[in-house]
């Protein structure tokens, strides 16, 4: 998915017009066929043995997507090998975290195959640019719908503390997740179905071949779920400070872990909304007439949310922490395989 004002320079090694391999002539534009002057342009013969070699300059921002989608991809499948290797992990909260960890996978290898596309492919294929395209959206879509069934189903769990659990059935979280693929797939498809601009670059948007219209559409989503994550959120560490002060006998206890809980739901929501916002906001105002170096700059941030999502929704998830301590050194820490479960771990 390429920028829509454009960051490569095409270069050419230089011809000597004194060296007796090049030699110069005249040659008509084949492209005009009009009853206007002919228009003659001078280009160069080139004799057996000499090449002109066109270089493409890489752009320091292509590689920084490329890195951050090489390291998004070793992250999420660390976390589906642990998923899917370990029976124990099959409930209907890892069923989710498996689902966004592929989501994520998907989205890093996207990154990684949009610069081989842009720099080892020629991108001017249709088909490669929609390819692209339709990859990084339906991965970045799922991304996205994949965090906030977690907080929808974090928020269930506290809202129906007594019967969720029993009433959550793994069939349920799979009827969910496929649905947020059917949707996400649908939204990556639209520019391959004829939502794109490669035949009007005026309707372009800041991400090329993506449709101004389009982008707007996939912006505004994007701030409803995250209006939507707010208030549940919210709702969330209402329900929490509730539990609390119902619990008077473990008030210390349950005080600490709550306040660590909302600590940890306002860390998740703030990093969340400093990656995404910037380049949501971005789209909405602009098109691809803008420097293509704010469109890097905004799209940068909105991918490290890739990065962090591992850390947040299954590094710090004690039973994955668990099941890695397994697998690297065959043993788990005592002060682990002790620690209470708390809020702030779900």
């Amino acid at each position: 998915m390429s920028s829509g004002s454009g960051s490569s320079l095409n270069s050419s090694s230089p011809l000597d017009p004194f060296d007796s391999s090049t030699s110069w002539s005249l040659s008509e534009d084949p492209s005009n066929s009009s009853s206007e002057p002919v228009m003659r342009t001078l280009t160069p013969d080139l004799q057996p043995g000499t090449t002109a070699v066109a270089v493409q300059e890489v752009s320091p921002w292509d590689i920084a997507l490329c890195v951050t989608g090489t390291l998004i991809s070793c992250e999420n499948a660390l976390v589906i090998a642990v998923l899917f290797y370990t029976p124990t992990l099959r409930g209907p909260m890892f069923i989710l975290i498996g689902s966004l960890a592929v989501a994520d996978l998907l989205a890093g290898l996207g990154l990684i195959l949009n610069f081989v596309f842009t720099y080892l492919v020629d991108s001017s294929v249709e088909f490669v640019t929609l390819l692209s395209v339709a990859l990084l959206i339906s991965a970045f879509s799922a991304s996205v719908l994949n965090i906030l069934a977690i907080t929808v189903d974090r928020y269930l769990s506290l809202y129906n503390a007594l019967t969720y659990h029993t009433e959550r059935t793994v069939t349920y979280t799979y009827v969910m997740v496929v649905f947020i693929w059917v949707l996400s797939l649908t939204l990556g498809c639209l520019p391959a179905f004829g939502w794109n601009c490669l035949r009007d670059e005026s309707s372009c948007s800041i991400c090329r071949p993506v449709t101004k219209i389009n982008a707007v559409a996939l912006a505004v989503t994007f701030l409803l779920v995250f209006a939507l994550m707010m208030q549940l959120y919210l709702q969330i560490c209402k329900i929490a400070f509730r539990h609390a002060q119902q619990i008077a006998v473990q008030h210390q206890f349950v005080a600490i872990s709550t306040t660590k809980g909302v600590s940890t739901l306002s860390v998740i929501l703030c990093a969340f909304g400093v990656c995404w916002l910037p380049f949501a906001m971005y789209s909405i105002v602009a098109d691809s007439s803008y420097p293509v170096i704010y469109t890097y700059a905004t799209v940068l941030p909105a991918t490290c949310c890739s990065v962090i999502n591992p850390i947040i929704y299954a590094f710090r998830n004690p039973d994955i922490q668990k099941s890695l301590w397994l697998a690297c050194c065959g043993c788990v820490p005592s002060n682990l395989s002790l620690r209470p479960r708390t809020s702030s771990d779900v």
